[in-house]
């Protein structure tokens, strides 16, 4: 990979750790009068309408084989749930806390790739997620005393969220980013539509649709722009530099989460929270350096001690 194109991968990496937030922002705002189900569906309706113009200028073939379709359709489920999961848990905890829940999926990745393709892992990388997960119990268990079992939800979100990403790098290497956003995104609003059309009248408070009003059209618009925005910005950062160079840099995301947090909506991680979110980050930041070493190893045609 041409070393001149990791700094601008770097840059657009620290990018979508300041829009993603944003569209947590968007989606808690929205939380306050919207259904969380209508929230999802609109971030797919918003994204298809934003990606399909920039496919269009592109010139990118759109047409995609039965097999990819297939893969597309599951991608969209599984980002439905994540969608879903983390809207539904910022409609009563601060996003921070459920950024940090949400920040296991590294560990869970590492066991789907040992259970579904038999990657190796070895006693220090399980120890590491091991104390990983108990970074994240200190963060629910004050979060279940005071929001419910709500507070379980970012767990939802990164599994759900790690098998997306399983599945998206499947497709990688055949499919451009943007012709992948573009599909999962009209995917994803085939799946939602009937969903909320059922809904409608049901009177089911996370589903039954409602007409929004004054700034909650911005918030549900917001949902779906920021959500294209930072994906690219992260497809666009893949492409410039190596995912163990912007792996690490992904946690800083917590960072601008907890700023919004705090203007936006008055929350500040309590000490429990901010002693959770360290441990996450290290053990987190240790799994990727064991990889990145693991990597270094394999190339250097060397046993790698895992």
């Amino acid at each position: 990979m041409n070393n001149d194109r990791i700094i601008p991968g770097i840059l657009l990496m620290l990018a979508f750790c300041v829009l993603a937030p944003l569209l947590d922002t968007a989606s808690k705002l929205a939380t306050a009068a919207i259904p969380v189900g209508q929230i999802t569906t609109a971030r797919f309706l918003v994204q298809g309408a934003l990606m399909l113009p920039i496919a269009l200028l592109m010139r990118l073939p759109l047409r995609i084989d039965r097999k990819t379709s297939m893969l597309i359709t599951l991608r969209s489920a599984l980002l439905i749930i994540s969608t879903y999961g983390f809207i539904a848990a910022v409609q009563v905890m601060p996003i921070a806390d459920a950024l940090a829940i949400v920040f296991i999926e590294p560990f869970i990745l590492l066991l789907l790739g040992h259970l579904l393709f038999g990657n190796p892992i070895g006693p220090r990388r399980i120890a590491a997620s091991i104390v990983g997960f108990a970074g994240a119990m200190l963060v629910i268990q004050p979060s279940i005393t005071q929001y419910g079992t709500t507070a379980l939800y970012p767990l939802m979100t990164a599994f759900s969220f790690a098998l997306y990403m399983l599945i998206t790098q499947a497709i990688a290497t055949g499919m451009h980013p943007v012709t992948q956003q573009l599909h999962t995104s009209i995917a994803g609003g085939v799946i939602c539509l009937p969903v909320m059309l059922w809904a409608n009248g049901t009177g089911i408070a996370e589903l039954d649709p409602v007409m929004p009003e004054g700034l909650n059209w911005l918030w549900l618009f917001g949902v779906g722009f920021w959500a294209a925005a930072s994906h690219l910005c992260m497809t666009m950062a893949l492409k410039s530099a190596p995912a163990s160079t912007l792996a690490p840099l992904h946690y800083l995301e917590i960072v601008s989460a907890v700023i919004l947090g705090y203007l936006v909506f008055g929350d500040f991680p309590n000490a429990l929270t901010w002693l959770g979110i360290a441990i996450i980050v290290a053990s987190g930041l240790y799994i990727i350096h064991r990889e990145r070493q693991t990597l270094r190893q394999a190339r250097s045609v060397l046993p790698a001690e895992i």
